[in-house]
Parts: C-alpha cells; structure tokens; sequence
C-alpha cells in the first residue's frame, strides 16, 4: 500500500543486483512511497546485473561506486547531493562478499588475506560510507541508515562461515557510528536482521536451502520475505521511527526468539521412528 510515508524524502541503495536482491525490492518500496532515488553498486556488480531495468522503472540514476574506495565513495555523495538538490535522508547498505566461501574454504582453514578483504566489503564498508557522509555533511538531520545483517551474527550456522564473522562486525560499527552520528545530527544508524532470504548473493552459502527450510518450520510467523524486509525498511526510514537507532532488529517472523517449535519437534520424532523402523 502506498501511503506516501517518504515523501520529499532523498535516498542513496547500495547493492541492488536483480530482482530477488532486498535492496532491489527496497528500491521499488521506497519508490512506491514518494521517495528519490540513487542506485550505486561496485562497477563489476553493474556489469553482471540487472540493475538498468531498476533504474528505468524507478527513474533513478546509477552511480557506480567501490566501496573499499574512500574517492568512489566521496564522488558517489556529490554526485547524488547534485542529482537531489541537497542532502541525503536515508541510506541502505545492501553488500556482502566472502571470498573463503566463494572458493571453498571452511572457517577453520580460512586464507586471512581473503578474510580481510570479506570483512573490508561487508563489515568496514558501512564505516567508510558513514565516515564519508560525516566528512562531507551529506545526511539530513534526522536522516536514517539501514544495514543488511543476519543472525549468524549471534549464533554458530557452521556454512555461514566468515560471514557470521562480518555481520557481527557490521553491527558493531552500525551502533558505534550510530551513537556519534545521534549526537551530531540526530541521525539514526540500525541494522536489520533478515530472515533466510533466496537471493543472488545468500544462495552461494552452502546448505543454504536447509537454512531455509529450517527457518521456516522454526518461526511462528514463518520467513519474512525480501518483499517484506523492504516494507521493514521503508518504515526506518520514515519519520515514524525517528527515535529508533544503534539497534540490530530482527525482521525474522520470530525465529531469533524460538528456542523449538513443534514443527522442528514433529519432524524430530517422525526421523526417530523412521530409524526404529528401519532397524
């Protein structure tokens, strides 16, 4: 439903790929509710994506951009606060990337020069992205900041590997920028925490399918979906969560809080009685 909850609002999403990634469908939410757009990505993910189409369908211009690259990073910024005519209301950050898993290796025999590259994209981006905005007096007060994270964070997913690492990194620098950007100008930083989503990027985990089918029969309310996660940000940034910042909220339809349910336990039981029959 389009209610024009961001209306006049500005706004900078990094990581849309093609249709099944959250910040494409964020992209299009944010849209639907009045909102302005500039798309970025780094220039190898706009060669291999869809990211055109997006731009098309939302009128928003695309602004290639390195993370890692504090000059990609300050020219993203001036470029966007041209294409706006002033500052920046709301920003998503939508990117992860583990090398160790892209070639194989387990956690415990991980390459650390891989390692410090996946938490350089995924992790330390949100830091330079904030560190640039701050330099550069780019965010609005009140202005709002969302970043993709997962429960890995906070619990052992063995294949989730490094990235478990990376995310738990994110949240930290999400509520320790969060807290000097509160400060200064009001402005809220959060992390989201998603359920198991099919994208592009969570589909490379191995065992992903089990992740979510587990998931599933796990939360009450089921798994959210990347539709859903983008409804989610919309209202983070709207002026109906102004005092909502340095949190890590779970957008999991109340997986992070379910010890078991009877779903789990069901299929539990009916495994054992398999094995008795078996034997």
């Amino acid at each position: 439903m389009a209610n024009n909850l961001l209306a006049g609002k500005k706004g900078i999403i990094f990581g849309a790929l093609d249709e099944k990634s959250i910040a494409w469908k964020t992209a299009l939410a944010c849209h639907a509710q009045g909102a302005q757009i500039v798309l970025t990505n780094a220039p190898v993910a706009l060669r291999m994506g869809e990211i055109n189409k997006l731009s098309e369908a939302i009128q928003a211009p695309v602004i290639g951009a390195d993370v890692t690259n504090m000059d990609d990073l300050k020219k993203l910024f001036e470029e966007s606060q041209k294409h706006f005519g002033g500052g920046v209301d709301f920003v998503l950050h939508s990117i992860g990337m583990s090398l160790n898993v892209r070639k194989g290796k387990h956690y415990t025999e991980m390459n650390y020069e891989w390692n410090q590259k996946s938490l350089d994209i995924s992790a330390m981006s949100l830091h330079r992205v904030l560190r640039t905005a701050w330099d550069m007096d780019a965010l609005n007060e009140w202005g709002s900041v969302v970043a993709l994270s997962y429960i890995a964070a906070q619990r052992v997913f063995p294949d989730y590997n490094e990235m478990a690492d990376a995310k738990a990194l994110l949240e930290s620098v999400a509520r320790s920028f969060g807290y000097h950007y509160g400060v200064r100008k009001k402005v809220r930083v959060n992390t989201v925490s998603q359920s198991p989503t099919r994208t592009t990027a969570g589909s490379g985990v191995k065992g992903f399918d089990a992740f979510i089918d587990y998931a599933e029969k796990m939360s009450p309310l089921g798994n959210a979906t990347a539709d859903d996660c983008a409804n989610y940000c919309v209202t983070l940034f709207s002026d109906l969560t102004r005092f909502v910042t340095m949190q890590n909220l779970f957008h999991d339809g109340g997986f992070s809080f379910t010890g078991v349910s009877e779903a789990i336990v069901n299929t539990m039981k009916a495994t054992a009685d398999d094995d008795v029959t078996t034997a």
